[in-house]
């Protein structure tokens, strides 16, 4: 009960929400903020507890064929995740929206997102996930549209050819998994050893990686995820930190872990294959990061590179490796939704969108430059911040490996590194020490020259106390992880 009513009380919130229409701001920030807190709280208190319950069968459509909820170890860390990052979001937005216009429309979406990513995460079998995993793309393409202009109608359209191809693919691995599996996602696979011909499940696998790999924009099915970085930061916060490219992972996560197992996978040229798109990808990614001069657009890349890192730890087939990749998973959602609110605060206040543009604006805008700063010697993986943590165990799994795409994987991992410092560190040295020893903060307007509210520093501050502080305790919070998958 507490799982459907997590999912379903912001979808029925954000559907009302444009049929009630409030007039003050003040009843709408009221809604919205109320709506989220309950959601957030019910899905805390559904994916805290460890399994143990079994799966709830909602609705049953024969043989196989199921909706069907459950909490597991991956479950309770992605809807814990989501629960406790979304209100953050929600308040951030309510400030930022109040210059975009078209707000209840907005925060409408915004809800149903919130209840379709927790059935993503509570989804018990492949046709269950597969359900959501496909309604958050209809959710979330709105939020990624918002401006309707010709830039963000043709960045929604892009979004859903991508998100298109990658569903007929994630569709032909759904139908493996439920002819050959035993119905219910379980940690080590639902497929029994020797099932169907070896080559042509190892296929599907591929397949099913390279399908729901398109929101986690492994390469080739990354550039949706650039061009979606023309709707508003709330939407880019939640799109590459939180709800779909997390959905991604998640999803690509079950399928290697829970569906076809890695004991099918491990040594074949399937794991190889996935593995070498990783690997690609993460030092691609960051390769681009520092060739973009957009500040939303880096990061943009900066997210396909380190959802990446994710992959390669997942599709390492070793424990350590899952427990690694979730633990830059959590890290990683931190520490991007605060560089992603940073940016958005300047262009909110400052209407500045491109890395030359930052130069001088660290001393007008001190909180912003701040915490933008310890996120980004989070993610450059400084010791003892959390990215350090998560990378080396990463890396860490990928020698323990022995084998040459094992030291390629951590060999990339390093380079990417040394990239993220370069792309990020260009923009926090600009902002504080501007070229030419010259002041840049006097072409800025007076009534500029200051952080923005509290409903957009209060989140960036909470955010990045708590990145400081998941790295200060990083060893109890990965051991915790690796506790919720034992065996």
């Amino acid at each position: 009960m507490l799982m459907l009513l997590a999912i379903l009380l912001p979808m029925a919130a954000g559907a009302l929400l444009p049929l009630w229409r409030p007039g003050a701001s003040r009843a709408r920030r009221g809604y919205v903020m109320a709506s989220s807190c309950a959601a957030a709280a019910l899905g805390l208190t559904a994916g805290l507890p460890l399994p143990g319950a079994g799966a709830v069968v909602v609705l049953s459509l024969g043989g196989r064929l199921a909706v069907a909820f459950q909490v597991d170890g991956l479950s309770c860390l992605f809807a814990v995740m989501v629960s406790l990052l979304w209100p953050v979001a929600s308040l951030y937005a309510l400030e930022y929206m109040s210059q975009e216009g078209g707000e209840d429309r907005f925060f409408a979406f915004y809800l149903i997102a919130f209840g379709v990513t927790l059935g993503v995460a509570f989804s018990a079998n492949i046709l269950t996930m597969y359900f959501f995993y496909e309604l958050l793309t209809l959710a979330t393409l709105p939020l990624v549209m918002h401006g309707m202009d010709g830039k963000a109608r043709y960045a929604g359209r892009v979004y859903l050819v991508y998100s298109m191809c990658g569903a007929a693919l994630g569709f032909i691995s759904m139908v493996f998994l439920l002819q050959y599996g035993n119905g219910l996602f379980r940690l080590g696979g639902t497929v029994p050893a020797g099932a169907g011909d070896q080559q042509l499940m190892q296929a599907a696998y591929v397949l099913g990686f390279f399908g729901f790999g398109v929101k986690a924009a492994v390469f080739p099915g990354h550039k949706w995820l650039l061009r979606a970085s023309v709707a508003p930061t709330p939407v880019t916060a939640l799109l590459h930190a939180v709800a779909v490219v997390k959905s991604g992972v998640f999803a690509v996560t079950r399928i290697t872990w829970y569906g076809f197992g890695p004991d099918m996978l491990r040594g074949t040229w399937a794991q190889e294959l996935v593995m070498a798109a990783a690997i690609f990808t993460i030092v691609y990614g960051s390769a681009k990061a520092l060739r973009t001069r957009h500040l939303k657009r880096r990061l943009a890349w900066s997210t396909v590179s380190n959802l990446s890192y994710i992959l390669l730890g997942v599709t390492a087939m070793t424990s350590g490796g899952l427990a690694a990749a979730l633990l830059h998973m959590v890290v990683h959602a931190v520490l991007k939704i605060t560089l992603f609110f940073g940016v958005g605060a300047v262009h909110f206040k400052l209407h500045r969108d491109f890395v030359p543009e930052i130069e001088g604006c660290g001393p007008v805008m001190p909180a912003v430059f701040g915490t933008f700063t310890a996120a980004s010697l989070g993610l450059m993986g400084v010791p003892p911040l959390a990215g350090f943590s998560s990378k080396w165990l990463l890396a860490s799994a990928c020698t323990g490996l022995a084998s040459p795409l094992g030291y390629l994987g951590a060999c990339a991992l390093v380079a990417s590194a040394i990239l993220t410092a370069l792309y990020l560190m260009q923009i926090v040295l600009l902002a504080y020490f501007p070229r030419q020893n010259r002041a840049i903060s006097v072409r800025i307007p007076r009534r500029a020259r200051q952080d923005p509210g509290v409903r957009m520093t209060g989140p960036l501050i909470l955010l990045s106390a708590v990145s400081v502080a998941m790295g200060l305790w990083a060893g109890p919070l990965s051991q915790h992880i690796a506790g919720l998958f034992p065996g």
